[in-house]
């Protein structure tokens, strides 16, 4: 049982009670013996609780303090997150991130990202504090930002965005954070749909009749597509340069297999089935949950006939595109090489290995290739992507309407 006792020095209350053959003495900070009576009742069924088992003391929990409260625990005190403003977010998920969890170019990405964020919203802003309105802010401002002298499209901004949620969902799973991620609802500037992709001779016409400025032709040529044969005269063409041996080949496998650069240089020797005529992409963009998937493309005969012959002269190399040392190109290394191999000749325009790419989509198209097989030809392809090259190419649009109106043609 327990006991009140008025302490003389105080005036307040205080109660006796006994637990587990031990005595305890507890303030009950009152002066009120009303309230003290309540505490007292609350001290009683606390240990009756404990007597018939129906309750038990906590670990790390004092006893007299918990038999006081009436048997219930007081929560520990939570630890301090460790990621209490933006800037140490970031930092902790880039020091916890697992090694090979993602890709450098994924790393470096989500750094640039980091930087945009930071600058804006700045590095001492509390991520308890972070609210919709604010990165809906951050949008605003980002959106005045300019890059060579144009202003920042809501594509990217949409990027940083999402990285930002990608981070904050990351601190949430190990508990550093209780909230969602503050991006929900948030609105972006419109933009204009990127054109669909055009042949070298629509783009010059389109030039040749004047009133673009520099900024707006360079838009243009990065909606070139080149048609089959302007393919092959340009693989012509870099077969005839003096340079690197594995230059031509990487022009090869682009041009026919639609590969993304940063596939190239990841591809290996082991991909190639030369029986089967398929080749093993390896890809880290279609999979989340593994850092590396895969997709089999079909081998055309001038890949069968162009790496058959390479691989024969450079033995013992395991990434298909390598140096004379066999190590990997990098990403330089393959820029540098297809600039130089079109520079100063009619290919000039092709800006980079997305154009081969695109090229190899939109003439499949043409064609009359299965989109579900371009699909998988090309790996994971957006809606609006599909759009831009899933058009016919010109001469084919003129046959087919010249197919519709064809009574005309006749009666004159």
């Amino acid at each position: 049982m327990a006991s009140l006792e008025l302490d003389p020095a105080s005036g307040r209350y205080r109660v006796r009670f006994r637990y587990a053959g031990q005595s305890y003495k507890r303030s009950l900070r009152t002066k009120h013996r009303r309230v003290a009576m309540a505490s007292l009742g609350q001290v009683e069924e606390s240990l009756r609780l404990l007597g018939l088992g129906m309750t038990e003391v906590p670990s790390r929990v004092e006893v007299g303090a918990f038999i006081v409260s009436g048997a219930r625990s007081r929560h520990e005190k939570r630890p301090q997150s460790p990621v209490q403003t933006l800037a140490k977010l970031f930092s902790v998920y880039e020091q916890e991130l697992p090694p090979g969890a993602k890709e450098e170019r994924t790393l470096e990405g989500e750094r640039i990202h980091f930087k945009h964020l930071l600058r804006h919203l700045k590095p001492t802003t509390k991520t308890a504090t972070l609210s919709t309105n604010v990165v809906q802010k951050y949008v605003g401002k980002r959106s005045q930002d300019k890059f060579h002298g144009k202003f920042i499209g809501p594509d990217t901004i949409k990027k940083e965005i999402t990285t930002l949620r990608l981070v904050w969902n990351w601190a949430k799973k190990q508990g550093y954070l209780d909230s969602p991620p503050p991006v929900d609802s948030i609105i972006y500037p419109k933009r204009d749909e990127k054109p669909p992709f055009m042949t070298m001779a629509e783009i010059e016409r389109k030039i040749r009749l004047g009133g673009f400025s520099a900024e707006h032709e360079t838009e243009l040529w990065e909606a070139l597509y080149l048609n089959r044969n302007e393919v092959d005269e340009l693989l012509d063409h870099a077969s005839k340069q003096n340079r690197e041996p594995f230059v031509f080949p990487m022009f090869v496998l682009v041009a026919h297999t639609g590969m993304r650069r940063s596939e190239l240089l990841r591809s290996e020797v082991s991909g190639f089935d030369f029986e089967g005529r398929t080749i093993s992409v390896r890809e880290k963009k279609r999979s989340r949950k593994h850092a590396l998937s895969f997709r089999r493309v079909p081998m055309s005969v001038l890949v069968k006939k162009v790496f058959k012959e390479y691989f024969f002269k450079h033995t013992g190399n395991v990434y298909t595109l390598a140096r004379p040392n066999g190590q990997p190109l990098s990403q330089g290394d393959a820029t540098r090489n297809f600039k130089a191999t079109l520079r100063a000749s009619q290919w000039e325009n092709v800006r980079g290995f997305h154009v081969l790419r695109h090229s190899f989509a939109s003439n499949a198209a043409a064609e009359g290739i299965d989109q579900r097989m371009i699909d998988e030809w090309m790996g994971h392809q957006t809606e609006e992507m599909q759009r831009r090259y899933r058009h016919l190419a010109p001469s084919q649009q003129h046959a087919a309407i010249d197919a519709v109106f064809q009574h005309e043609r006749q009666a004159s």
